[in-house]
């Protein structure tokens, strides 16, 4: 299997399998002499990591992440930097009923059709356990740039819509996002949400989400205009999660219902200082950083392994149905979020590299 590679500049790696003994990344282009602390790697993957709570898969995985090369004495060292966490928890055995039938709504079929093999056992390389890695990455990204930018340089994800429920991103709180296993940014809407998807949970169903990614204190200026514009990146990045149909770069699709004048963001100047009176670009103009708040959102859709009977067909062409018993996510738009998050960094941090090299600034 090809393309596991992903970044031009700033580049990860990723490799393992949900059921196999671990899974990693090696991250390669990260700039030399760059404080990196394994706490703040630990932070991010903690996030993500399953069987926090009763919204998530039962999964017990410490995602523990262990660092075998490109630092020394607490720094980068320009070397590629090796990762490893190990897979602890696997229940393999929750697979072997269905190890010749193909899930609906999963990548088996094209799997085997495309390779002629397949890892049945969690998805294998197809499970978004592989995503840990990524989140790995990156953290490490994100070091990076708030030892570049400093610390005004920040990116916050949370879930704007949980199924068929919304909630108002006017009222969008930080640190409310980082309190709550739903990162719901809208602490008017959380009971109801709790309630719904426990309710989803019961019924042996699931449901999709909407997530929202901020990115705040970037420069002006990354980007390039006509093939590796910074939406197109960002939308790439994203659309590689698992399970995301679909990506918006500020109003995105619904630009389309806009007038001319209620679509530009019309700016001034005060003193030394631009600004904008909205943001319905997205933070993005012409494929390059405007300075303004980078707003991108992505659709992620129901978990596809659930406990209703459905029909499919086997590896030998037969019809048959399927019910997949196991530990699932109701929701796997939930544990995206750091994975969004993880995205941005890593194509930012791409950007940046690459506008320097062209630049010098």
């Amino acid at each position: 299997m090809s393309f596991n590679t992903f970044g031009k500049f700033f580049r990860f790696t990723t490799w393992g399998e949900s059921h196999g003994p671990a899974i990693g990344c090696v991250v390669d282009g990260c700039p030399p002499n760059i404080k990196l602390n394994i706490r703040d790697i630990q932070l991010e993957l903690n996030k993500r990591k399953p069987g926090q709570s009763k919204f998530t898969t039962q999964r017990k995985e410490d995602d523990k992440v262990e660092i075998l090369s490109g630092t020394f004495e607490g720094k980068t060292t320009g070397t590629p930097i090796s990762m490893i966490i190990f897979n602890k928890d696997m229940r393999s055995r929750d697979y072997k009923n269905i190890k010749d039938k193909f899930r609906p709504g999963h990548a088996d079929y094209t799997y085997f059709k495309k390779y002629g093999i397949r890892d049945y056992r969690g998805g294998g390389r197809q499970s978004a356990r592989e995503t840990a890695s990524r989140v790995a990455a990156g953290a490490i990204a994100k070091q990076v740039l708030q030892n570049i930018i400093g610390k005004k340089y920040s990116v916050i994800g949370a879930v704007t819509q949980l199924g068929i429920l919304g909630c108002d991103t006017e009222k969008w709180n930080d640190s409310f996002i980082t309190k709550n296993h739903l990162f719901c940014p809208d602490k008017t809407v959380l009971k109801l949400w709790e309630k719904y998807l426990l309710g989803i949970r019961k019924a042996g169903s699931s449901c999709g989400a909407i997530i929202e990614v901020r990115a705040r204190g970037v420069p002006v200026g990354l980007g390039a205009p006509i093939y590796s514009k910074l939406d197109m990146d960002l939308a790439s990045a994203m659309m590689s999660i698992n399970a995301v149909k679909g990506v918006n770069i500020g109003s995105g699709m619904n630009s389309a219902q806009l007038s001319g004048e209620q679509n530009s963001d019309e700016m001034s100047q005060a003193g030394k200082k631009t600004k904008f009176k909205s943001n319905n670009a997205g933070g993005i103009l012409g494929g390059i950083s405007s300075g303004q708040e980078i707003i991108v959102s992505f659709a992620v859709k129901p978990t596809s392994s659930i406990l209703s009977q459905r029909k499919t067909i086997n590896k030998f062409g037969k019809n048959t149905s399927i019910s997949v018993t196991g530990r699932h996510d109701p929701c796997v738009g939930i544990r995206a979020v750091p994975i969004g998050e993880a995205m941005m960094h890593c194509v930012i941090l791409d950007h940046y590299l690459m506008n320097k090299a062209q630049c010098g600034n």
